[in-house]
């Protein structure tokens, strides 16, 4: 992403990298194709009078015959001819590998009519620019315009032409969209040849651009250019949870990337039996929890014994495959042992190219509690309000003399307990009157 913010001269070229706006980064270019020949310097003798010209950092690519006169290579940028008008491209790809290019998009020589005119001047390159900063404003526009007159679509992109005559609208809808009146809204409001072209979410993400959930580029974006059907049951097969908020990518479809290893998956499964997930014991039936694709383990549990209830066993594909033949032959094993127990892996710690695996230690690891400090209980009462007990607060009455009532003064312990017993010997309790003879 660090060549999209560079800035770019009179040619066209970033100044930051100075690949030419060639590089493999695919910031500068989308969808570039890899240039073996020229990266090892070799001559290419067979000129090939057709080159590929990307538009608009490679959002679309097109094939143009080029003329040996123009005297054009790869990174140029030239000025094509177009159905109304001309556009400016910049040459992505030159010689023998566009014969590949175009036998890969099942493009023929006959098809290519339009031809490369020159290279691009600067004022060609001047209004290049200009009709990229008018389309973010067009699209902000044309949105408005659709949602105005109600229509059930929603605008990805605009691209103007390189002479600022044509505008393409790409738009992404769910059904057919009656567009008749929008064209003539969009003609009247924009003054130029309206082209409105529909196209899927995967392609709107391409030309969008991003960073994915692996913190790189869209595949789309950069390197993918056909698009595959994508569906659950590869998430399925690699045993990935069904979370449809984890699967999708921002086109809002299943990633591309779950068929990337779908095949490898599908090779491992191969090995594992069909219809086990209940194996028959004496000790009760095992219940399919849990599969190791690529370790070729599969982990069971006991339904309905008590006993053994919680207790996971791992079983090799092969004594899987085993007992299920001794099950359908109504013949039922003894038990079964945890085979990756018996068989642990062994690494030598000084083999650097050893492959390491993994042990499972549940419960035979336990952190130590750090001991925690005991707050001391306070051995007053006075200490829980933050009182000192060396204190005694007077009463009101105590203090009529003082300018402030309930001020503390200081009183040692030893005199503290000669203060308090004449104040409890000075309390008189009141009881019921005694009754006299005289009271009749």
């Amino acid at each position: 992403m660090g060549c999209s913010s560079c800035s770019i001269d009179s040619n066209g070229t970033p100044r930051g990298c100075g690949d030419k706006g060639h590089c493999t980064s695919g910031s500068c270019n989308k969808h570039n194709t890899y240039d073996w020949i020229s990266s090892k310097e070799m001559f290419d003798p067979t000129a090939y009078h057709i080159a590929e010209i990307s538009f608009k950092k490679g959002s679309h690519k097109e094939f143009f015959i080029n003329d040996p006169s123009t005297r054009t290579e790869t990174g140029d940028m030239v000025v094509v001819e177009t159905v109304s008008g001309y556009d400016v491209g910049r040459i992505s790809l030159s010689g023998e590998l566009v014969r590949l290019q175009m036998k890969k998009r099942h493009t023929t020589e006959e098809r290519v009519s339009l031809k490369v005119i020159r290279k691009a001047n600067e004022r060609d390159l001047e209004k290049l620019e200009e009709a990229r900063q008018l389309e973010k404003e067009t699209m902000v526009r044309a949105r408005v315009i659709a949602r105005t007159l109600g229509l059930d679509m929603k605008l990805g992109d605009v691209e103007y032409q390189g002479d600022k005559k044509k505008a393409t609208f790409y738009y992404t809808a769910e059904g057919r969209v009656d567009f008749r009146e929008l064209v003539k809204e969009y003609a009247r409001e924009f003054k130029v040849k309206i082209e409105m072209r529909q196209i899927g979410a995967r392609q709107e993400s391409a030309r969008i651009g991003g960073i994915g959930s692996c913190g790189r580029e869209l595949c789309c974006s950069t390197w993918l250019s056909d698009f595959k059907s994508v569906n659950t049951a590869a998430a399925r097969y690699q045993n990935i949870a069904i979370n449809q908020s984890k699967l999708s990518g921002q086109c809002g479809r299943l990633k591309c990337c779950l068929n990337y290893e779908l095949d490898t998956y599908l090779d491992a499964l191969e090995d594992f039996p069909e219809n086990a997930d209940i194996l028959k014991t004496k000790q009760g039936s095992m219940v399919l929890i849990k599969t190791d694709i690529f370790k070729g383990l599969l982990y069971y549990t006991y339904e309905n014994n008590d006993k053994l209830r919680g207790t996971i066993v791992s079983v090799s594909t092969r004594r899987a495959k085993e007992v299920k033949e001794l099950n359908n032959k109504n013949i039922i094993p003894n038990e079964l042992s945890s085979e990756a127990a018996n068989n642990p892996v062994i690494v030598n710690p000084d083999d650097e190219n050893a492959e390491h695996g993994y042990e499972d230690v549940t419960g035979q690891i336990e952190l130590r509690n750090d001991p925690r400090k005991k707050k001391k209980k306070p051995k007053y009462k006075d200490e829980k309000r933050g009182n000192n007990p060396n204190q005694i607060r007077q009463s009101p009455k105590a203090n009529e003399g003082n300018a402030q009532s309930g001020d503390i003064k200081s009183v040692p312990p030893e005199s503290r307990r000669d203060q308090v017993k004449p104040q409890q010997n000075n309390v008189v309790r009141q009881g019921p009157p005694k009754s006299t003879g005289d009271n009749r």
